[in-house]
This record gives structure tokens, C-alpha cells and sequence, in this order.
């Protein structure tokens, strides 16, 4: 703000005279509240609005963080009012307003969310809900002065659902001012993702009671056929086999189908079952039965793949123990791990699962943390280092300060983030289920004419056109279309989270994999971040060692970060220092101190020719040739002598130039370095790596401007940079991605797909697998749509029967999915 209030602002917004500001986070008025998209900082805005005093609410960014900030006017309501009446405010609404994520047992196909959203939704209070298939859950938000939980579970348990793993209802959580996005942990059972509520002890039949009844159904359904016509089975029992072989295979599906079609919601579970009946109703009971087995059986099989999609992200919330070794008042314990608190110390054994986020105090071990970020080999850890929950201890026992909950580890949020992943509909889905909307209707009218017109106009009797009509209802059910997306999504990115990848949604998963254009950062991302002396120059009779080791011991008493470079190229030597006097720092210039009765400078030319000491040519033309290079310079004197240059630059990652190479075979033809550094030593740096353009002398905003200009030029642009300072070019790109999010919180929030590791070649890998990602996304949508193209035509001019139909219909199911396991076992180099 300027010093006339006249002309104040705020997040570029004029304050009158009398206005000012207060800016807060919102965790501190809407607890629990993480999301800047959630509905409930709308409420809060409008509410406070409404307030005497305040005259305007909104959110705004500050240092990257999403903040509420409020003006008032303080002659008509005080700071000390306005924190209140906000406190008051945001405990009303989360008190009010809940928002859970339940998981569901009982789900059978890609058809059923859109029915259980339209049942819940329709209740009284229900704001919003989503339920996703592939990982069975159901995010929902309701106003809880006008429905319960209680209310939602006994619709959900209506359509033969139910929450969690457990038969009984979730009650209401016992803090009233939940606001809870992670789900609460009373509602059954969060990692378990069966179809039923066998205990773990079952035996085979009860574990998998689908298939059981499936397998039930071919057999009931093999002795009436067989028996019929091999054995003289009479024609009483052989019906009597079949309407059993209907009962075990057309339980599960009437289970569903049947409530949703009382809500007047035909799912294909209904569809197939009226297929089953009016096949019985003509006489055909074979093909009926032959329709419910071969339908059953798809599910269970369609069941079980899906069941390994889903382990892939199941077992990373099973990597962090649920119990840790601490040490409290002097005696080592062991606490489950949602009872540690921050400042806890925890002893980690030599090969123990680490079930902490924190600090080491005390101890050295090389720690596997690939579970976290990947990373192929052990990272060296020593006292200070921090280490992750989840990561595996080598040999050595540590000493770790804890300085995250339980709930708030690296790993916990990336599971959530994962998890949450599958709920973001991809361009792909969200055109499939653009698609079904218009598809069902058409069919069904179809079917309807099919029946109904050939047997007026004379063409076909009416049983021949009710068995076409029957058979291309089969035909055209859109199941493997509903899962040829979303399978292969929750396979995606569940591959990438395991190795080090975190992908946060089907939209960022399919964008990525269709890049052209990909713009990075250098400090810290195509660099190391962090200076290095690259050249030792030498004159007047003295060593490259002599001169380091006289540089490093003046350097040594300085914070700068060229200071420290000298520093640590001299332990890597080890060099060993020798005493100097206290440091004098020439403003702008350098610094000087002596050294054995000698004085030392060190700094630019200037530091020199303003102590009157002549640069000598040389020197200076060795000098200029390395500024040329884009290199950072310092000149070392001794007495009236110049006696050596030294050469600093942020070099590239040793990964950088592999990791470019690759991106360019993958296809990605322009590679574009984004940087606030000087033409001169950006263009050296992209020289030696192999970027194709270089953008220099950037402020944040030019780097915006940048990102927007490359997006008229390619379309899609990913940004590549460390999800801090580069939060707003990564927030304008199509994808933003993090380097280093597994220490930096900020990177897990503002990027769309954060690199667990501080490793750029991950990035190849990330693309590649975007890129099979969609590639195996389209073979399932020609699979699925090819199926149903061929069929329906089959089935209505009588080329192909119900039976020909059910089978080519879950064959193309069970298709989609297997192709899109092979996700799960995705290498970079399997992609050509």
C-alpha cells in the first residue's frame, strides 16, 4: 500500500479512506476446509458480506497460499469484532455444512454411480455428490441441519450398497464441527474394497460368494441342457434346474436392479434381468439362464481385475506401520501412530519400516525411499536430514524428532491425493458420459420399434422380434464403455504414484500424453540450484591447491552463497583451511581479511582498481572468456598481487541432458528454458544440455506471459519448476509440474503432477506413461464402441443370438480392463 490512502489497495482491489484489511488463512476460520474450490468459503463470503462494516470478502493468493481476505471499515466495526463475527462464521458453517468420504461394498459395474448420485441427490439437503466405480467411493455434501448421514446410508442401502465393511450404518461423528474431506475412519472399513461382508477368515465361498453363485448358475444351467437332451430328464425338473441357475445368477443383479428401477432408474443390471424374463416368458429358459450366468461370471471376473487396480493404490496407505517405537520419559514404548504428536522422538531399528515424517537427531543409515519418491538407490542420511513414513532403514539405527501428525505425512497425502485423483473425470469420460446419456435413450427406443414394428407389418413373429429385440438390448449395454476410461485412469495413475510420480487427476493424465511443448525453470530444475567453482586460474607462482586453500579460509567466515561454493569445493579436496583475521565485506565489491600477516581480497575487478592495484591483461582476458561463458567470477589477491581466478556457475543436473534427449524421442519438439538469469549464461546452459529456445530475463509475470504465448503457439504447454516461485506460470499452463514435492508442501498442493524426488528423469516416465495411458484409453473406447457397432446390427437382423451377445458383450468388458492393467506394469522403456 502507498502512504495516500486515497489510492490503497488490495489484491487489486481500491480501498476508500476509511477501509483496511485483514487477511486470513483459511484453516483458521473454516477448519479443515483444504480445497479454494470448496463451496463453503462461497458461504463464508456471502455471510461476512452481509456483516455491518464489512464492505467486501474474497479470496486472494499470498506467497502461493489461498487467503480470505476482508475489508472493513474500522469506525463502524473493530479488528478485535471483525476476528470474531469471521471465528464465529466459519464454526457455524462447517458446523453445518459436511462434506464425507465413505467408501461403498456392493458396487458391480460402471453403470450404478450415476444412479446412486441421482438417489442421493435427490434428498433434501444433499448439495453434492460424486461416486466413483474404480475406487468405490462416494464423495458427499450436505447441509446437516436438513439431512443426516443416517439419511444418505439408508438410501445407498436401499440400492443393495451399504458404507464401509460392516452391515451397520455410519453414525454421526461425534466432533460437530467435522468438516471432514479425508472421510471418517468409524465408517467400516477404509482399505478393504470386497463386494461383500465376509470376515477374513471365510472360507473360499463366502470370500467370494459372486462367483460362487455364478459358477452355481452354469452348472444348474449345464444339467438342465445336458440332461434334456442326453439323459431324458423330464421337462418339469429340467425347468425346475433352470429357474435355479436363474436364481443364482440373477440374485446379485436383481439386488440392484430391481431398487433402482422402483426409482425409475433402468441401470443394465435391470436391462439384463428383463432380457433373462422375457426370454423365460417365450420358452427359451436356456438362453435366459445361458444370459444370467455368462453375465454374472463377467462381473466376478470384471470384479477381480478391478480389484488389482485398485491394490496399486491400496498398498501405498500399507506401507507406513500403524505402530511406532518412542521414546517417552526416558522409556522406549510403542504408540499407534495416530497418537504421536509433534516433538515425539522415535527410534528407528536398523531394517524397520519408517513410520514417521520427521528430523534425525542422532545416527547415519542409508534409507530406501522409493516407496515416496521413487528413487532407485538409498539416499545417505545424517543428523538433520529429514526422512519420510513409509521409507525402509538400512543398517543403521536413527533417532527421529517427529514434525508431522499422522494424518499430515508426505504419504498420507499422497494417498488422499491419489485417491481423490480418481474422482476427476477426464476429457475422455466426461465425452463417454456425454455419450451414454444420449446412447441409452436411442436404444431403448430402438429395442422398443424392434419388438413391437416387424411383428405388425407381418416381417416376424412376435417371439423371433422379441429375441432380436432381447438380444440387442444385451448388445448394446455400454459396460465396457462406462469402464473404458476410468479403468485405465486408476491404473495409470497408480502405476505413476509407485514410481515416484504423483499425477492428481485423468485430466493432468491425459494432457501430459499429449505435449508438444514443455517449458522448465533452470534454478533447480534443469540446474542443481546451488553454485559450483568450475574453473581454478592460477598466476605468480601459486597452485590451483595453493590458491583454493587461501580463497576457502577467507570464505569460510562468509554466508554467501559464492562464498560457501569455494567452501565445499575445498572439503571435497580436502583442503585444510588455515586461520585468518575477521572478515571485512567491501559493499558491492567483495570481501578482504589477512591471512598470515598478508592481505587477502577476494571480489570483482572493481574491489582491486579502487585499492589501486592494476588487473594485469591476462588476467583479465582470462577473466572476460569465462563471464563470456556465463560464468560467475572472483578475483583473488594477495598484498598488491592478483594471484588467481576463480569460476562459479549452477551447473546442470548430471540427469538434465539424458532426461531432454528423451523427452524429444517421446516426441516432444520444443523444449523451452524459462529463467529470470541473463541471456548470456541461460543461452551457455542451453547450449549444453539441448533445449531447443531459451526465454531470459523473466520476472514471475514475463514467465506468465511466456507460458501464455506458447500456448497459442502449441495449444497444451506443461511448465516444469520447483512449485514455489514459479507457482503462478505453473498455475497458467495446461500442466503444472513439481520437482522436489516430496520435502515441499507447497509443490504437493499448487502442481497438477509433482516428481516425488528431486529427480528430473523422472519426467520421461511420466510422459510415457501419459502417453500409453491415452493410447490404451482409445484401443478400449474402439474395443468398446466396436463391440456394440457390430453386435447391435447382428442381433437385430438375427445374425447373432442372446447367448452370441452376452458373450461378446462382458468378453469386450473383461477386455478393457486387462488392457488397461497393463498399465500396471508400465517401464519407460516399453513405450516406442
Amino acid at each position: 500500500m502507498t502512504n495516500n490512502p486515497q489510492n490503497w489497495k488490495v489484491g487489486g482491489i481500491p480501498l476508500r479512506r476509511s477501509e483496511t484489511a485483514l487477511h486470513l488463512t483459511i484453516s483458521r476460520v473454516l477448519p479443515r476446509v483444504e480445497d479454494s474450490a470448496d463451496g463453503c468459503i462461497s458461504r463464508f463470503e456471502e455471510r461476512m458480506k452481509a456483516q455491518t462494516g464489512i464492505t467486501e470478502a474474497h479470496l486472494e493468493e499470498q506467497d502461493g497460499q489461498p487467503v480470505l481476505c476482508l475489508h472493513y471499515d474500522p469506525n463502524l466495526v473493530p479488528l478485535e469484532r471483525v476476528e470474531r463475527i469471521a471465528r464465529d462464521t466459519g464454526v457455524e458453517i462447517t458446523t453445518r455444512f459436511r462434506h464425507e468420504t465413505l467408501p461403498i461394498t456392493g458396487m458391480d459395474h460402471g453403470t450404478n454411480p450415476a444412479n446412486i448420485e441421482q438417489s442421493v441427490r435427490a434428498i433434501p439437503g444433499v448439495l453434492n455428490v460424486g461416486v466413483n466405480y474404480p475406487i468405490e467411493k462416494m464423495k458427499v455434501e450436505y447441509d446437516s441441519t436438513l439431512t443426516t448421514l443416517d439419511a444418505i446410508s439408508k438410501v445407498v442401502g436401499s440400492l443393495g450398497l451399504r458404507f464401509g465393511g460392516s452391515n451397520s450404518t455410519p453414525a454421526e461423528p461425534a466432533d460437530e464441527h467435522a468438516h471432514d474431506d479425508a472421510g471418517h475412519e468409524d465408517h467400516g472399513d477404509h482399505e478393504g474394497h470386497g463386494h461383500s461382508a465376509s470376515p477374513e477368515g471365510a472360507n473360499w465361498f463366502r470370500r467370494n460368494w459372486e462367483l460362487s453363485l455364478s459358477l452355481l448358475s452354469g452348472l444348474l444351467l449345464a444339467a438342465g441342457f445336458f440332461g434334456e437332451r442326453f439323459f431324458g430328464i423330464p421337462p418339469s425338473v429340467v425347468v425346475g434346474l433352470y429357474v435355479l441357475s436363474y436364481v443364482a445368477g440373477g440374485y446379485d443383479l436383481a439386488r440392484h436392479g430391481l431398487p433402482a428401477a422402483l426409482r425409475g432408474k433402468l441401470d443394465v443390471d435391470f436391462l439384463m434381468l428383463a432380457g433373462a424374463v422375457g426370454a423365460a416368458v417365450l420358452g427359451e429358459w436356456a438362453e435366459g439362464s445361458l444370459l444370467l450366468f455368462l453375465f454374472s461370471f463377467g462381473h466376478a471376473l470384471e470384479h477381480y481385475a478391478m480389484e488389482r487396480a485398485r491394490d496399486a493404490i491400496g498398498a501405498l496407505g500399507k506401507l507406513t506401520p500403524k505402530v511406532a517405537r518412542v521414546r517417552r520419559d526416558g522409556v522406549e514404548i510403542e504408540v499407534a501412530t495416530e497418537n504421536l504428536r509433534v516433538g515425539d522422538i522415535a527410534i528407528i531399528r536398523s531394517g524397520d519400516r519408517i513410520a514417521v515424517d520427521g528430523r534425525i537427531l542422532v545416527g547415519r543409515s542409508a534409507v530406501d525411499q522409493s516407496p515416496i519418491t521413487g528413487e532407485s538407490v538409498p539416499v545417505e542420511k545424517v543428523p538433520g536430514d529429514g526422512v519420510f513414513a513409509g521409507a525402509i532403514n538400512g543398517e543403521g539405527a536413527l533417532e527421529v524428532e517427529v514434525t508431522k501428525l499422522a494424518k499430515d505425512t508426505t504419504m498420507a497425502r499422497v494417498v488422499k491425493m491419489v485417491e481423490e485423483a480418481q474422482t476427476q473425470k477426464s476429457p475422455t469420460q466426461s465425452f463417454t458420459d456425454r455419450f451414454e446419456q444420449i446412447f441409452v435413450p436411442v436404444v431403448l427406443a430402438t429395442v422398443i420399434l424392434a419388438a413391437v414394428i416387424p411383428p405388425l407389418a407381418g416381417w416376424l413373429p412376435w417371439k423371433v422380434a422379441i429375441l432380436r429385440a432381447l438380444s440387442t438390448l444385451v448388445a448394446a449395454s455400454p459396460c465396457a464403455l462406462a469402464l473404458a476410461t476410468p479403468a485405465a485412469v486408476l491404473a495409470g495413475i497408480g502405476q505413476a504414484a509407485r514410481n515416484g510420480v504423483l499425477i492428481k487427476g485423468g485430466v493432468h493424465l491425459e494432457n501430459l500424453g499429449t505435449l508438444e511443448a514443455i517449458a522448465l525453470d533452470k534454478t533447480g530444475t534443469i540446474t542443481r540450484g546451488k553454485p559450483e567453482v568450475t574453473d581454478i586460474m592460477a598466476f605468480g607462482g601459486m597452485t590451483e591447491g595453493e590458491l583454493l586453500r587461501t580463497a576457502a579460509s577467507v570464505e569460510s567466515r562468509s554466508a554467501h552463497p559464492l562464498a560457501q561454493a569455494v567452501v565445499r569445493k575445498a572439503q571435497e579436496q580436502e583442503v585444510v583451511l588455515i586461520p585468518t583475521g575477521e572478515l571485512q565485506s567491501v559493499t558491492g565489491r567483495g570481501v578482504q581479511t589477512e591471512v598470515n600477516g598478508t592481505l587477502i581480497r577476494i571480489g570483482s575487478p572493481k574491489l582491486f582498481t579502487d585499492a589501486g592495484i592494476a588487473v594485469p591483461p591476462e588476467i583479465a582476458d582470462g577473466n572476460a572468456r569465462l563471464g563470456e561463458a556465463g560464468k560467475s567470477t572472483m578475483l583473488v589477491g594477495a598484498g598488491d598481487h592478483i594471484i588467481g581466478v576463480l569460476a562459479l556457475a549452477d551447473q546442470p543436473r548430471a540427469e538434465t541432458p539424458a532426461t531432454l534427449a528423451a523427452l524429444k524421442k517421446l516426441g516432444i519438439k520444443s523444449l523451452i528454458m524459462l529463467t529470470g538469469d541473463n541471456a548470456r549464461v541461460a543461452g551457455a546452459i542451453a547450449r549444453t544440455v539441448g533445449l531447443t529456445d531459451v526465454r531470459a530475463d523473466l520476472m514471475p509475470e514475463n514467465k506468465v506471459a511466456a507460458i501464455q504465448e506458447l500456448l497459442k503457439k502449441y495449444g497444451k504447454v506443461a511448465m516444469v519448476g520447483d512449485g514455489v516461485n514459479d507457482a503462478p506460470a505453473l498455475a497458467n499452463s495446461t500442466v503444472g509440474i513439481a520437482m522436489g514435492a516430496g520435502g515441499t508442501d507447497v509443490a504437493l498442493e499448487t502442481a497438477d503432477v509433482a516428481l516425488m524426488a528431486d529427480d528430473l528423469s523422472k519426467l520421461p516416465f511420466a510422459v510415457a506413461l501419459s502417453r500409453e495411458s491415452s493410447r490404451i484409453i482409445k484401443q478400449n473406447l474402439y474395443i468398446s464402441l466396436g463391440v456394440i457397432a457390430l453386435l447391435v446390427p447382428s442381433t437385430l437382423f438375427g445374425f447373432a443370438s442372446i447367448g452370441v451377445a452376452v458373450f461378446f458383450h462382458e468378453g469386450s468388458t473383461l477386455l478393457v480392463v486387462a488392457n488397461a492393467l497393463r498399465l500396471l506394469r508400465f517401464r519407460v522403456a516399453d513405450y516406442s
